[in-house]
């Protein structure tokens, strides 16, 4: 299983904001693709309303999982490839293993897969001693590194040139260089010779059908193409929301994908895979194999108020226009899913006690829906997680997160329903201003756990009469 590193968000965060190259980086992708994706729904046929039909189509697929998944397996099958369902990432991993093993593979190469980030994947092959090979440059970038994606279609986005050149000499072993296609050609050379020699391909799925009993990979580097062909064995994981009805679901779909990933009308590389190769066919594996995991989205399907996110379809939209991610980019939240969509699926997935500071993270402003190509209503369920940790959750096992915080909203909100406590409250908070540090006529330093309002900024004291005082003496 991945890493959780969802306790460390406040302090990755801060120090993701010092980091100078990062906030550079966020701004330029964040100006690039949040701009050029609001653009790309408006010159659509049917305009931005197309999201809403998205919105539909996958609220039907959701509400119908067990039907679609059943007929997918069936036609999957049916073109000679085999699925299996799996409970957990562990569940999913120990059956890919045994799939190489059955197969004696030695060497791995991967298209790019988040829900392979999520299950660890990588790392079970390499206690296994199986040699895999992200094929993605992005992705082959932080492998190098030994780091984790920072963003889910642009995972070096936090890499600079110069720290790719530097990576490529100690681990490729060529001259230093900046020249961005010189460091693209060394990458291409490299993955070329792993491609050839590869057993086992594995790859994601960013959509399936059941109506054909086909999975559909997107990409712009040709990569998860030779992933899913080249080797004699093909394993594709998916996770099991990620599946419509019919081929017209499909279209809408994927035309409002590339649009909402890059600001595209298509990918540059679109495969429909439905099995393994056939008779006749000269390209292809020779097995394939369809994971579809579980692991939490069953809860998370049970919950109608938050199966929503269940329709979420990957493609960082949510990201490119996140003031939050913007700052902090993607490691800070300290799983595989970062920015909004990561703020709600994250803490479903690995405890909501957990992974609290990610919902509470969130500015609420709404642009994560309007750019969604889905129109999910990122900002409600960031708010009913939240409503979880202040009161509780038994079917969520969720324990109050802060009784400190919940017995003073209590407090405010019995004060300003009472007009002659909060004036008797404004009166002693206007004396107790006076024993605070004050610079230029603000106050610098709230005490106790109300300091955090002053930690970046000063605050304006309380006015010596309030505004209903003075009305009442302006009307006198």
């Amino acid at each position: 299983m991945a890493k959780i590193r969802t306790e460390h968000y406040r302090q990755e965060a801060t120090e993701a904001i010092q980091d100078e190259v990062l906030q550079n980086a966020l701004a330029d992708v964040q100006g690039r693709l949040g701009k050029g994706t609001a653009a790309a729904y408006q010159n659509l046929p049917e305009g931005p309303e197309l999201r809403f039909k998205a919105n539909d189509i996958r609220m039907r697929a959701v509400e119908n999982l067990d039907v679609l998944l059943e007929t997918l397996a069936d036609n999957v099958q049916k073109n000679g490839g085999r699925v299996y369902f799996a409970r957990d990432g562990a569940d999913a991993v120990r059956y890919c293993l045994e799939v190489a093993r059955q197969h004696d593979v030695r060497r791995v190469v991967k298209g790019k897969s988040m829900v392979t980030e999520e299950v660890g994947l990588n790392e079970a092959f390499e206690d296994a001693g199986i040699d895999v090979a992200e094929t993605d440059l992005g992705e082959y970038i932080i492998q190098l590194a030994g780091e984790g994606p920072s963003h889910i279609i642009a995972p070096a986005i936090h890499k600079t040139r110069q720290q790719v050149g530097r990576l490529f000499t100690e681990k490729l072993g060529i001259p230093y260089t900046e020249d961005p296609p010189t460091l693209t050609q060394a990458a291409r050379k490299a993955l070329r010779e792993k491609f050839l020699d590869a057993d086992m391909g594995i790859s994601g799925c960013n959509l399936a059908c059941a109506e054909t009993g086909h999975i559909t990979t997107v990409s712009n580097e040709g990569n998860i193409r030779m992933s899913t062909t080249l080797p004699k064995v093909h394993v594709a994981f998916m996770g099991m929301e990620r599946v419509v009805a019919r081929l017209e679901d499909h279209d809408v779909l994927f035309r409002l994908l590339a649009r909402g990933a890059a600001a595209q009308n298509m990918a540059g590389y679109v495969s429909y895979i439905g099995g393994p190769r056939q008779p006749g066919q000269a390209d292809g594996p020779e097995a394939f194999h369809l994971i579809i995991i579980d692991n939490g989205r069953s809860r998370i399907l049970a919950d109608e108020e938050f199966r929503e996110i269940l329709c979420c379809i990957r493609c960082a939209a949510c990201l490119n226009v996140c003031p939050v991610y913007g700052k902090i980019g993607g490691h800070a939240y300290g799983y595989p899913y970062s920015g909004p969509i990561g703020a709600v699926i994250t803490p479903l997935m690995v405890g909501i006690n957990r992974a609290k500071d990610l919902c509470q993270g969130e500015t609420l402003c709404g642009a994560c829906q309007d750019a969604c190509p889905v129109n999910i209503n990122i900002p409600r369920m960031l708010l009913a997680l939240r409503a979880k940790l202040a009161d509780g959750d038994a079917a969520w096992d969720v324990r109050r997160a802060d009784p400190v915080e919940k017995a003073v909203v209590r407090f405010w909100s019995w004060l300003i329903q009472s007009r002659p406590a909060y004036d008797l409250f404004l009166r002693t908070g206007g004396l107790g201003q006076k024993l605070l540090p004050h610079a230029q006529g603000r106050i610098g330093k709230l005490p106790g756990r109300l300091g955090g309002w002053t930690a970046g900024r000063d605050m304006p004291p309380l006015a010596s009469k309030s505004f209903v005082r003075n009305w009442r003496g302006r009307r006198k």
